[in-house]
């Protein structure tokens, strides 16, 4: 099964919406869960650097500001590897104690909480959060944390995301070539199937995979419809038959009773008359035993003997038959069957099938046209072909001629009752060839496509 087929299914672009939407699902999830971590960890750093405030401002009322610059220097030598920041400054921002060297570009006024870049000892730039604190009009106090965790945060939420999204786009992806596999296995069963019975086997039936789901469904009913198209064709190929078999005798008997009077008349209008009544009943005769021969064909109670057959040998010999009715007619019949090329099947049958196909072409072929027969092989097949340079046959009505007792209007003037394309399409489904009609640009091109032995 082809990946680039497998990609066209509904199933499988269903399956890329449900990851479109997978997507966009699992960012928003990760996005809130990160906004919300985020989110906790800045508060949780903005309550202890307010606590820090509030007790330094304590400290500042009660003993001044030289108590708050030896607290402050013994907090950082406490703990000189820290997050914590402090930076006391003059009114001009010049450092007094701390460990910050430069105060920095804040992006608020005021008391509240503010956000800038940290350089660390290692020239790293982390990410730094304070509040501003002014005890008197001549001092001025930054007091902060390095915010690691938030950085280190971020991070892990990006590498989740990317991780998280790429393996649920794997998953989803080969999820749906998994399910879409199956769907398209299921819908190629049922297309093999409905082609055979466009083919005109009709006794093929859809099967059923016993999971009793949709494609069972489907299944069922379309066999339940097959059976009776089956059963309809049937009784109407039943009918045309035994039409032709009760009316067979009868015309026999009044073939027989004109050549009496032919051999009796003396008047030469009156045999002329009665030859064109025997020419009528001769036309019918061999109607009905067109769709006799059909009819057992079609049923299977035709004997035939299936053997090795040269179509080679059948094409000269055919082209020997109806090179003379060509040549009456000023076309030109030309035969291209070289070597030896067997299928299996049943000689006579196949050899009433070429001949209905020259008998046709020449027919409709007009005066000074060209008819040809070849014959060529490919690895798997056998293909007979016969071309004309007639009218041809309109590409929506090339599946109608097969039909029996089918004719085109312009065809009418021509002798015949359709039933000659219809007995060459139950001689193929018997050997299971495939009969193709195509352009011939002029004229019609007849394919009979036989598996090769």
């Amino acid at each position: 099964m082809r990946l680039a087929e497998q990609l066209r299914t509904t199933t499988f672009l269903l399956t890329l919406r449900y990851m479109v939407l997978l997507f966009v699902s699992v960012s928003i999830v990760v996005g809130v869960i990160n906004w919300s971590a985020v989110g906790y960890f800045e508060q949780e750093a903005d309550a202890t650097i307010r606590a820090e405030v509030r007790g330094l401002r304590e400290q500042f009322n009660e003993r001044g500001p030289e108590r708050l610059a030896q607290i402050i220097d013994a907090r950082i030598r406490a703990n000189p590897e820290g997050d914590a920041i402090y930076l006391l400054a003059d009114a001009e921002l010049r450092k007094i104690i701390g460990n910050l060297d430069l105060w920095p570009q804040l992006t608020a006024a005021g008391e509240s909480v503010v956000t800038f870049d940290n350089i660390d000892a290692n020239g790293e730039t982390i990410p730094a959060r304070a509040q501003l604190f002014m005890p008197n009009s001549n001092l001025r106090l930054l007091v902060g944390r390095n915010v690691r965790a938030l950085d280190q945060l971020g991070r892990l939420f990006d590498r989740t995301l990317f991780w998280a999204l790429g393996v649920t786009m794997a998953l989803a992806f080969i999820g749906g070539l998994f399910m879409s596999g199956n769907v398209l296995r299921r819908v190629n069963e049922i297309n093999a199937t409905s082609r055979q019975i466009m083919q005109g086997d009709l006794a093929q039936r859809i099967k059923s995979s016993g999971t009793r789901d949709e494609f069972d469904e489907l299944a069922r009913n379309l066999n339940a419809m097959l059976d009776q198209i089956e059963s309809l064709m049937g009784s109407i190929q039943h009918i045309s038959d035994n039409i032709a078999h009760d009316l067979r005798t009868p015309l026999t008997r009044l073939r027989n009773r004109l050549e009496d009077l032919r051999h009796d008349a003396t008047d030469a209008d009156e045999q002329a008359e009665i030859d064109a009544c025997l020419d009528d009943a001769d036309d019918l005769l061999s109607t009905f035993n067109s769709l006799l021969r059909i009819a057992r064909i079609e049923s299977g109670t035709y004997e035939s003997n299936r053997a090795p057959v040269d179509l080679g040998k059948s094409a000269r010999d055919a082209y020997e038959l109806y090179k003379a009715l060509a040549d009456e007619k000023s076309i030109i019949l030309s035969c291209d069957a070289p070597g030896v090329h067997e299928v299996r099947g049943d000689r006579n049958l196949i050899f009433q099938a070429l001949t209905n196909l020259l008998d046709n072409a020449i027919k409709y072929t007009p005066q000074g046209g060209a008819v040809g027969i070849t014959v060529a092989k490919t690895p798997a097949n056998v293909i007979l072909t016969v071309t004309d340079s007639g009218p041809g046959i309109p590409e929506e009505m090339r599946e109608k001629v097969l039909q029996r007792l089918f004719r085109l209007d312009k065809s009418r003037s021509k002798p015949g009752a359709g039933l000659g394309l219809s007995l060459v399409q139950a001689i193929a489904l018997r050997h299971q060839a495939k009969l193709v009609l195509e352009d011939n640009e002029p004229g019609l091109r007849i394919e009979l496509v036989f598996a090769a032995i």
